[in-house]
């Protein structure tokens, strides 16, 4: 990869990671627009680590909350909102954890395909679109129990399909149980740090396992960049919801959805012309 495809794809991967339009959706789209070929295993563990920095050192003072948490929890200790937290965070983690063991590698090969981006991107953007106009807002994050963490974990497993959003799937399950919007968006952040840990670490050992060789200076590119850029729209995505909602976000996958449809109409009519 190129220095101008290091930093065009990790910014793109850290506009996108934490809004809810598909980081996936546009890691697709941007490099056959451009003619680039696949980023590969190294750059998505970059772009990746990139991300957990970010959602990290925003959420830094809840995740020490967190982790304080989890050493109650270890001590017997389920009473402290911390503890509480901690453990809901937990739960919720299983399912997508679980759902990437079994079936990731199966999602890659299968669903990672043009046609699916564009069935995901308007069917969660018309759900976006209905939950934040019409589901009721009258619950804080404080008031998350055991049940809702693990409705919006099993949300944040079906984020494996491309095109999906893991920020936009939880967000829309959190407004769907009665979430204030800046409330099931802190929690979806939460929510998405261990996974993304766990994804990191997980996809870490295949590059350090594999033959190939790894160009460090490159991914070192790669982390900083994208964790800047999702720290940046992290600040963004919650000033922007409280005051904004979800419909313009819900608008744009509805409009890129569309530009997928384009661009397989293109190919098939470039294909056709050559028959």
């Amino acid at each position: 990869m190129t220095t101008l495809q290091i930093v065009v794809l990790a910014i793109v991967q850290g506009l996108t990671e934490f809004l809810p339009i598909s980081s996936s959706g546009h890691l697709v789209l941007v490099p056959y627009l451009i003619a680039w070929t696949d980023q590969g295993l190294a750059f998505d563990v970059a772009v990746h680590f990139g991300s957990l920095i970010a959602v990290v050192v925003f959420f830094r003072d809840d995740i020490l909350g967190l982790l304080r948490g989890g050493t109650q929890l270890l001590g017997g200790d389920m009473k402290s909102p911390q503890a509480y937290m901690a453990l809901a965070i937990g739960l919720g983690t299983i399912p997508a954890a679980a759902a990437g063991l079994l079936f990731a590698s199966w999602i890659e090969a299968n669903l990672r395909d043009p046609s699916v981006i564009v069935y995901t991107l308007a069917g969660y953007g018309v759900l976006m679109a209905l939950a934040d106009r019409f589901a009721p807002r009258d619950k804080g994050i404080a008031e998350v129990r055991i049940r809702d963490a693990v409705i919006i974990g099993v949300a944040q497993a079906l984020a494996l399909v491309p095109g999906t959003s893991r920020s936009g799937v939880t967000i829309t399950a959190g407004r769907l149980l009665g979430f204030e919007r800046q409330d099931a968006a802190r929690f979806s952040f939460l929510l998405s740090a261990p996974v993304i840990l766990l994804a990191t670490i997980y996809k870490g050992a295949e590059l350090i396992l594999g033959d190939a060789q790894v160009p460090w200076g490159q991914l070192a590119l790669g982390v900083v960049v994208s964790a800047v850029v999702a720290y940046l729209s992290i600040e963004f995505f919650l000033r922007f919801v409280t005051s904004i909602g979800l419909g313009a976000f819900a608008f744009y996958r509805l409009l890129l959805a569309g530009v997928f449809l384009y661009v397989l109409a293109l190919i098939h009519c470039t294909l056709t012309g050559r028959e």
